[in-house]
């Protein structure tokens, strides 16, 4: 007996969403897409994208730090945006990306319209990118650009960020066409519903918003008083608005009356980065701190389980904890582990870390800075990296920016450290 296309996706989306959780990343997940069929894509604090089809990965591999986006472009392409300032777009029948460079600061959001490729960064700038010819980037914003979306027919582009305000630009041109919103505090996420005449947005002082395209004059304010809000998705039927929040909250609206129709405490600890909806618009998909991605059936979202993220190693709590370790768990763990096996993490495993040179873990991709530099970790060279910082110590390196002040606390993980790596 055939079977048709929509039972086909009805039955991958089943299998899907009966497996509740996405496992597999090292790392929080900060970004999520889903595809027409079904296909799950997200980006993760690891440096991978995964492909996920009926519950099962694939690692797309090519960023060299965090990646904040993803988004799907095609049936068979996708974009990924980092902290490495790249855009990679993949094909998905080839192995290696093509690398899109030119920004100068992290690039937080991805939008396509056709062919047309939109990036928002935090060096101020929206990168166009279209499949053939050079790129071109937008300078208007007085802070960093943190998404971007387009009108369905390309002929206008949207534009959130740090500096408040949420702008309209002419892609063709590449003119600011107008200021929308004027918000005052930075805008972190906006969805744009052209024929339903109006655009939403979420803000960095737990603001969301509801503005008519045309005027720019509020239709619905759906602030609970939660900040910061980190994500934003219209459900692909347009029935619901999803909200995710600095402090654990998903809220659900309903977009033909903006009444609330759930507001659920996804979990305990952390924020809700990402969110997604299946095709249908029947499942909801949420990323928080912890390294899966959650599936809950929207209409059973009030009775559903939290995010267990009470689990990761750096949630524990400090009494249980020598100071030493609860310098690791605080400033290393969500990056490296502690064995010979890296496991999916954005850092590389620290086993044997004592009296090895750096930038030798054969498999791991190193910044050039880390790699070619004359380092070797000893109780001296750790203690310096975390006084003056990575960023000082080795100029050039994806090491994240941290610094321990006090002496006894590093050599408190410093003593940790030999223990635990030998």
């Amino acid at each position: 007996m055939q079977r048709t296309a929509a039972t086909i996706l009805a039955l991958a989306l089943c299998s899907v969403a009966s497996a509740e959780t996405l496992t597999g990343h090292g790392g929080p997940v900060m970004g999520l897409d889903v595809a027409p069929d079904g296909r799950v894509a997200t980006a993760s604090f690891d440096n991978s994208v995964g492909l996920w089809a009926n519950g099962s990965p694939r690692w797309l591999e090519g960023h060299a730090a965090a990646v904040n986006a993803v988004l799907f472009t095609g049936p068979e392409t996708l974009a990924s945006a980092a902290d490495d300032f790249d855009v990679l777009r993949w094909r998905l029948d080839a192995e290696d990306p093509e690398r899109l460079d030119g920004h100068e600061g992290k690039v937080m959001g991805l939008a396509a319209a056709g062919s047309l490729l939109a990036s928002a960064s935090w060096d101020g700038t929206i990168g166009l990118w279209p499949a053939d010819g050079a790129p071109r980037f937008l300078d208007g914003h007085d802070g960093p650009v943190n998404a971007v979306a387009f009108t369905p027919d390309g002929g206008a582009l949207y534009s959130a960020s740090a500096d408040g305000t949420i702008r309209e630009w002419d892609p063709a041109s590449g003119a600011e066409r107008r200021t929308l919103v004027d918000h005052g505090f930075g805008v972190n996420e906006i969805v744009l519903a052209q024929e339903a005449g109006w655009l939403a947005y979420g803000a960095v002082d737990g603001a969301v918003r509801v503005v008519d395209l045309q005027s720019g004059e509020e239709i619905a304010d759906l602030s609970a008083g939660r900040r910061p809000i980190l994500a934003l998705e219209r459900a692909p039927d347009r029935s619901v608005l999803a909200v995710g929040d600095g402090e654990g909250y998903i809220l659900v609206a309903d977009a033909a009356d903006w009444s609330v129709r759930h507001d659920f405490r996804a979990t305990d600890h952390g924020p809700i980065w990402a969110l997604g909806f299946a095709p249908s618009g029947a499942t909801l998909y949420a990323a928080g701190l912890d390294s899966a991605v959650h599936i809950w059936p929207l209409a059973n979202l009030g009775d559903a389980e939290a995010m267990p993220t009470g689990a990761e190693s750096f949630l524990r709590d400090p009494d249980t904890m020598s100071n030493g370790e609860r310098q690791f768990q605080r400033k290393c763990s969500i990056c490296h582990t502690l064995s010979a096996d890296g496991g999916r993490r954005a850092g590389p495993p620290l086993g044997g870390l004592f009296g090895r040179p750096a930038g030798s873990v054969e498999g791991y991709r190193y910044s050039d800075a880390l790699a070619e530099s004359d380092v070797v970790w000893t109780a001296e060279s750790i203690d310096a990296l975390f006084d003056e910082g990575p960023d000082h110590y080795v100029p050039g390196t994806k090491m994240p920016m941290q610094r321990i002040a006090r002496p006894e606390d590093r050599a408190d993980l410093v003593a940790f450290l030999r223990r635990a790596t030998e």
